[in-house]
């Protein structure tokens, strides 16, 4: 089964969620796991999971900032929502 871009962008909200659903090793791992094995349904889609794949790295990183456009380039908009604690 293909990689989409709902399964990125589901990853990727699961990392921001805040609720700690999935730390950024995690993300990462899953990310390198996909280059190694996965199918990816676009160029987008593989180039997304690439970037996610080195965000442990310190010169690259993953800001919220990152996160934003890559939603973006997948279709998708990202959006903060402030809760009381």
């Amino acid at each position: 089964m293909p990689i989409t871009r709902r399964i990125v962008a589901d990853q990727l909200g699961a990392y921001l969620g805040g609720r700690q659903e999935l730390s950024l090793e995690s993300l990462v791992d899953w990310a390198e796991q996909q280059m190694m094995d996965g199918e990816f349904e676009s160029d987008a889609v593989r180039n997304a999971v690439a970037r996610l794949g080195v965000a442990d790295v310190r010169a690259f990183g993953l800001t919220w900032e990152d996160c934003r456009d890559i939603l973006h380039d997948l279709g998708f908009d990202a959006q903060v929502q402030i809760k009381a604690a």
